[in-house]
């Protein structure tokens, strides 16, 4: 027996779907889901550029008397 092998994504059906689509849109109304909808999209694009900025400055050489980074796991 599997615990918790319902939840399984290969499980989900157009029924299942479908009901949780009705199930949002019953608890936040139909006024709510697109404002909710771009907020999460605002906050998606935020993180992509804050990871990709740590990117860049990760990638960026050291200058000449900055001091070395700290290590991780002390």
């Amino acid at each position: 027996m599997q615990a918790l092998g319902f939840i399984s994504p290969t499980n989900v059906g157009p029924w299942q779907i479908l009901l949780i689509i009705v199930l949002i849109v019953f608890l936040f109304g139909g006024k709510k889901i697109p404002e909710i909808s771009r907020a999460l999209g605002r906050s998606l694009s935020e993180f992509r550029k804050g990871r990709e900025e740590g990117e860049r400055e990760a990638a960026k050489p050291a200058k000449e008397g900055d001091p070395p980074p700290e290590e991780k796991g002390s």
